[in-house]
């Protein structure tokens, strides 16, 4: 590329960034939501806490294995409709969800929630190895991964804000729906799927023939995601990294009320420092990655996933009558150290199946850290109802190190799959 047109292509990849994150971030605020509501929820009497953590289970399956379909499609269609297509549907869902007073209706739309939600991550992983180079694409994605954050933090607040006002839970999913059915008109008109429908050159990588993707067949793409090592080793990392995230943002505000005492309100602002965290630790681990391990994720992934056990630990160990304030940090560490591997995940397996089959290993990923339901789910449900907080935040720290080993176990990895002249 000429220097104008690295000048025009890195405007517009910048742009790509910002409008994709814009996007995505709807995705999480017509997910999360339902851990602000959920203590409304409980003690409106509509829904069981079993039945709650069963719903949350069967949708991050379900999600899990969207993600996974989606990947395979992703791959083949326009990531820019793709998108608008799912976070309408999601905003539809979330709005009936809001409408019932039935345990059977909940699940249905919530767990169908969890399919269009898959529709969201599977392109941006494509589009992305499209719009930023496997030497960038740590430090950059994880920027973008922030969406995942500043999304929560929306949901987080904004809830917050609806309960302060007098507003009851099914609010928690009338605003929100409203939200991502604009933001779902705004991904269609701004979010471009390649440099060349924005009209700039496309991005140069060396080691890649430069053909049109669709010589790419799906065995090939197949043999790029499963038959390679560190990509089943990072999936099943992900597992317990997922864990650890959903045991603290799905059940924040639930324990810190039931086990500190701590309300509703000011619980869900624990979570959004939780969350503000998260921003500030993802963009660190991906510029760690580029700078100090050169691209290679899983070694940022071991230390973040050791220091995450650790703050898990130490909130279990937090003795009764300590401050909110020791609470917070507690939570921000954690925050700092998960979203690391949260994001770096997705920008390894990326690199590891190159951009030809990016949204593949995504979802792949994606159903292994979305099985994770299973436990902070019902599984959470289960132990918190026979053995209390204490031990289950003393177990979501054992998952912790678990995926720490695992991480070591690919700690010799390249830094990408693209074959260098």
């Amino acid at each position: 590329m000429t220097q104008e047109e690295q000048k025009r292509f890195g405007r517009a990849q910048w742009k790509f960034i910002v409008c994709s994150m814009i996007a995505y971030m709807f995705f999480y605020v017509t997910r999360k939501n339902l851990s602000m509501a959920q203590p409304g929820m409980l003690e409106e009497g509509v829904i069981s806490t079993y039945a709650l953590g069963t719903i949350m289970t069967v949708h991050g399956v379900l999600y899990g294995v969207s993600r996974f379909v989606n990947g395979f499609w992703a791959d083949r269609l326009n990531g820019r409709v793709f998108m608008t297509i799912g976070l309408a549907l999601s905003a539809f869902m979330n709005f009936l969800f809001g409408c019932t007073s039935v345990t059977f209706l909940f699940a249905a739309f919530w767990i169908l929630n969890g399919w269009t939600q898959g529709m969201g991550f599977p392109p941006c992983a494509k589009m992305l190895t499209h719009w930023i180079h496997p030497k960038e694409l740590a430090t950059k994605m994880s920027i973008w991964n922030t969406s995942h954050s500043f999304g929560a933090f929306l949901a987080l607040g904004l809830c917050s804000l609806l309960f302060a006002l007098g507003f009851g839970w099914r609010w928690c999913f009338y605003v929100p729906a409203a939200l991502a059915a604009i933001a779902a008109v705004f991904t269609f008109f701004c979010v471009k799927d390649s440099p060349t429908e924005a009209g700039v050159h496309e991005l140069e990588i060396e080691g890649t023939s430069g053909g049109p993707a669709s010589q790419i067949t799906t065995a090939d793409r197949r043999r790029l995601v499963f038959g390679n090592k560190v990509i089943w080793l990072i999936a099943i990392a992900n597992f317990f990294v997922y864990i650890v995230r959903f045991g603290f943002l799905d059940w924040g505000p639930t324990f810190l009320k039931q086990y500190k005492g701590i309300p509703v309100e000011k619980g869900g602002l624990m979570i959004i420092a939780f969350e503000l965290a998260a921003v500030v630790g993802t963009i660190f681990a991906g510029w760690i990655t580029d700078k100090v391990f050169k691209g290679r994720g899983v070694r940022t992934c071991v230390f973040c996933m050791l220091f995450a056990a650790l703050f898990a630990f130490g909130f279990w160990y937090l003795p009764d009558g300590a401050s909110s304030l020791w609470a917070t940090l507690l939570l921000m560490g954690t925050g700092f150290c998960i979203y690391g591997p949260q994001a770096l995940i997705g920008i390894v397996a990326a690199n590891q199946a190159t951009k030809e089959a990016a949204a593949m290993a995504n979802g792949f990923t994606g159903i292994m850290g979305y099985a994770s339901t299973i436990v902070s789910g019902i599984g959470i449900a289960f132990i918190k109802e026979h053995y209390g907080w204490g031990p289950t935040l003393c177990a979501i720290a054992a998952f912790a190190l678990i995926g720490m080993a695992l991480f070591l176990c690919a700690w010799s990895a390249k830094a990408d799959g693209y074959k260098r002249g």
